[in-house]
């Protein structure tokens, strides 16, 4: 029986320590960039760390809407469509920090350029080829090329998609 899609999602992003922040410039280009992931919530919701001068946070005052991708070398990829609320809570900051933060942040979490982001995932996908699932691919993958069809993807095993809000 395939496994709860949000279990998945969730599995799969607490797997990864960066994404591409995907956020929207004024004129309406995508605008991506790597992040370390400070957390992630049960619900798939994502902790990011960030400079208050910084463009992504202007561009998420002006349009809420981001998109989190995740990608490993070759089996696993997630994306996460949200919103993303700038916060400004330093218990919070507390909570998240990693030492590894102070390269950004060199006064710590009283650091004054410190802001956080916080995605409310609305929608995610996952694409899911590890163990089993890669084998399952690697078949069909073959099996297309040589019979001139498309693989056959094993939805909410191999692939998966689920409603967040």
């Amino acid at each position: 029986m395939p496994e709860d899609p949000i279990r998945r999602i969730h599995e799969l992003l607490t797997g990864f320590d960066t994404a591409l922040l995907i956020t929207q410039t004024p004129n309406r280009l995508a605008r991506a960039r790597p992040m370390a992931i400070a957390r992630v919530e049960n619900d798939c919701s994502v902790w990011f760390f960030t400079g208050r001068d910084s463009a992504k946070v202007h561009e998420i005052q002006d349009n809420q809407q981001v998109l989190i991708a995740c990608q490993d070398e070759r089996s696993q990829y997630v994306s996460v469509s949200g919103k993303a609320e700038l916060v400004s809570d330093a218990s919070k900051a507390r909570d998240l920090w990693k030492e590894s933060y102070k390269t950004w942040f060199p006064k710590g979490v009283q650091d004054p350029n410190l802001l956080l982001i916080f995605v409310r995932p609305e929608e995610a996908e996952f694409w899911d080829n590890r163990g089993l699932n890669g084998a399952r691919y690697a078949f069909e993958a073959a099996r297309a090329y040589f019979s001139g069809t498309t693989p056959r993807i094993h939805e909410g095993e191999q692939h998966g998609k689920a409603v967040l809000k």
